[in-house]
């Protein structure tokens, strides 16, 4: 075993020790959780337009904010995409995703430093649980490879980076991750995707692949041209030490 691997299994324990603690009372949890949104939240535009207060009572915030869609809050997403500050979460969004929009057209979701931390912490968590769960930590010691959108950002009208989540995840990596991960940031800016598959293909056919993560259809994407690419019949030829496919969507 690495030595990567070695020191990873004592550091994933720790994190999973605290990780049940704070999941031993869910309930609990949530509502603290909710008091520290409310709380944040009631100094925003849309706090003081709901009456958010610190200290509301769980059903008083359920009826002050009803469940609502993207339409619902798109009034507000508009003034923040504009640059006005203050409007669902303090300050500025350091980002906004845009989604797909395959239904009722592209979404513009605000990432927040706060929401930015939260989805690097929900990853780092996923692959530290799967060394606890299995006992495996071996796939620390080889590459890495995330298939994702393009991580070069637009920017709003009111000055915000834009791009995909994957995307501008991409640009938050941590740094014990880096020297791992594949494709490189030039492969992983380019916008066509069949030139950008292509060339992921060739960058990583040698390498001691042992963790693939992306959306399935990309993923299946990228091994069917993997073995065209190699002449071999599976994947296990080519990559023999992968073991962890980890994917959303």
């Amino acid at each position: 075993m690495g030595l990567k691997a070695s020191l990873s299994k004592p550091f994933a324990r720790a994190a999973m020790v605290e990780l049940k603690m704070k999941s031993a009372n869910p309930v609990a949890s949530q509502l603290k959780q909710l008091n520290e949104i409310v709380k944040t939240g009631a100094k925003t535009s849309f706090g003081k337009d709901h009456g958010l207060k610190d200290g509301m009572t769980l059903e008083a915030y359920q009826r002050a904010v009803p469940v609502r869609d993207y339409e619902g809050l798109k009034g507000y997403l508009e003034r923040a995409v504009a640059g006005e500050e203050d409007v669902v979460w303090p300050g500025k969004p350091l980002y906004f995703s845009k989604t797909s929009g395959t239904t009722s057209g592209a979404k513009y979701i605000p990432i927040t430093e706060n929401s930015l931390s939260n989805h690097i912490a929900g990853a780092r968590n996923a692959l530290l649980g799967q060394i606890v769960g299995s006992g495996d930590a071996s796939f620390v010691s080889g590459k890495m490879i995330f298939l994702q959108g393009s991580p070069e950002l637009e920017e709003t009208e009111g000055g915000i980076p834009l791009g995909r989540l994957s995307g501008i995840v991409a640009h938050h990596v941590p740094t014990y991750l880096r020297r791992s991960r594949l494709p490189s940031m030039e492969t992983n800016c380019i916008e066509d995707w069949e030139e950008k598959l292509d060339a992921i293909v060739k960058e990583t056919a040698e390498e001691d692949l042992r963790l693939v993560s992306g959306i399935p259809t990309w993923v299946q994407m990228y091994f069917e041209k993997l073995l065209k690419y190699t002449g071999k019949k599976t994947v296990e030829e080519v990559f023999p030490n992968l073991s962890l496919f980890v994917h959303g969507g």
